[in-house]
């Protein structure tokens, strides 16, 4: 039997995963680390803990499947690694939900200009991108710049304790604020305007290319960041369905023939994992991480199920009550670290089922915030693929499909980054020829959940409304 496994390393374990051609899990594996925070903003992780974990993954499937023919990689993006001449990291990894960066974002859009920035890199300059972490540490820890001689992202440490072979992929390196996304190449223009050595940078591959080998031979595909490897995983690798991710943060995704970008970088521009091809990603920070902080502040002994059942027994509107999910700032539509979530219009008649609704409808809204900016570049999409654990609540699903006016499909396997990961593994193993024959073989749409038409009028109405609280709130929250 082929085996082709999948790794990704994610913010809080790796996971992993093993199929055969035709999409079937043989196995699964996830290995969990901490998350360091040793200042308000920060967020740090050791790579040796990454390392760990995936040789833990690697060795579980391979006792539970057997020997695979070919490896993909996925993980978190935008964290920095930096590795002096030896290869030896030189402090903790700098992650992708850091906020210490925001003077560095300031100076990079004042030197390169935002019109020019976005240009050629499809993007403004966010604090998660690893471009301004690497200014940081320029003006906070010279001696550990100075010692600088490669710099990795997340999955591409792994792959060199791996391979031994220094490598990314276009989709992930899009994510750097360094990559001339159109020509999918590193641009010499940002390098040489920010002064960083193109030689600390390694080659940036397409995703289903080999990068190297494991000792035993095992090839090794450069694979692809998270949310792109996880759009293949449910059949997003060509316009047409958009994937709708409802995680911890809510992505929406789409698949572009050309490089597009939004004139004000609302939206995400990167290199898609599928060669030659692009996406327009929209990417709020605290979508089923919003339900999760309701749980956890307001019925820590209640289940998410429970949950759920309450906030059914309210009509849609919740009766005029509306949150904003932005507990942790955001990125689209508003690039502000410092926006704060928020509830509005409650009254004495809502209960725990009422704030429960409010939060599944603002996370809608958050996602149709997406949706209207990803439109502007193309045809509006007719039909989503939904995954992530929020994405398993029929309830959740209906009030999404009905906020962005779109039927959802889940697919059969919800594997997220490591099921597009164990893709490109195969098309690098040569189990498929590309990428569009292994998303045929692997993706099984099940199950459509359509909108509520009553629901649809009922947020047409609400969401001028939710829309209007950010700018009323932003002059609060700057007041004090």
């Amino acid at each position: 039997m082929t085996i082709l496994v999948g790794i990704d390393v994610g913010t809080t374990a790796t996971k992993g995963l093993a199929i055969d051609p035709d999409g079937t899990v043989l196995a699964r594996a996830e290995a969990e680390y901490p998350l360091s925070t040793p200042r308000p903003g920060w967020a740090e992780q050791d790579p040796e803990d990454w390392w760990r974990a995936t040789e833990t993954v690697l060795r579980e499937l391979r006792e539970a499947a057997g020997d695979p023919a070919g490896i993909g990689l996925s993980g978190q993006m935008h964290g920095l690694v930096a590795l002096d001449d030896n290869d030896r990291v030189l402090r903790p990894a700098i992650l992708w939900n850091d906020q210490r960066t925001q003077a560095e974002c300031d100076e990079i859009e004042a030197t390169i200009g935002l019109d020019r920035l976005i240009a050629l890199t499809g993007n403004r300059a966010l604090t998660g991108f690893t471009a301004p972490k690497i200014l940081w540490l320029r003006h906070n820890e010279p001696d550990v710049y100075d010692r600088i001689a490669r710099i990795a992202l997340p999955k591409d440490y792994v792959r060199l304790r791996l391979t031994g072979e220094h490598a990314t992929d276009v989709s992930d390196a899009s994510g750097t604020l360094l990559l001339d996304v159109a020509h999918r190449d590193w641009s010499e223009d940002v390098l040489t305007a920010l002064q960083i050595d193109r030689q600390w940078l390694p080659p940036a591959l397409e995703s289903p290319a080999i990068s190297g080998q494991t000792h035993t031979g095992t090839p090794v595909a450069a694979g692809a960041g998270d949310q792109a490897a996880g759009a293949l995983g449910v059949g997003v690798d060509r316009p047409g369905p958009l994937s709708i991710a409802l995680g911890t943060s809510g992505v929406v995704f789409a698949a572009l023939d050309e490089f597009a970008a939004d004139e004000r970088a609302r939206v995400h521009a990167f290199c898609h994992a599928v060669p030659g091809a692009w996406h327009a990603m929209g990417v709020m920070l605290s979508a089923a991480g919003s339900l999760t902080w309701l749980r956890n502040v307001a019925a820590p002994d209640t289940t998410f199920d429970d949950l759920l059942k309450a906030a059914g027994s309210w009509p849609a509107g919740t009766e005029n009550l509306l949150f904003l999910p932005y507990l942790a700032g955001e990125r689209t539509p508003h690039a502000d670290p410092d926006a704060r979530g928020a509830f509005a219009g409650l009254s004495l008649r809502h209960d725990r089922g009422a704030l429960t609704r409010a939060v599944l409808e603002g996370v809608a809204f958050g996602l149709r915030d997406s949706l209207d900016l990803i439109a502007e570049l193309g045809d509006k999409p007719q039909l989503g693929r939904i995954s992530g654990g929020g994405g398993r609540s029929d309830l959740w699903t209906e009030i999404v499909a009905s906020a962005l006016e779109l039927p959802l499909e889940r697919v059969a396997v919800d594997e997220g980054a490591a099921f597009g990961a164990a893709i490109l593994g195969g098309v690098a193993a040569g189990a498929w020829p590309d990428v569009h024959a292994a998303v045929r073989a692997t993706v099984r749409p099940r199950g459509r959940i359509d909108p509520n038409p009553q629901w649809i009028d009922v947020y047409r109405e609400r969401r001028p409304h939710f829309e209007a609280l950010y700018p009323a709130l932003r002059q609060v929250e700057r007041s004090i």
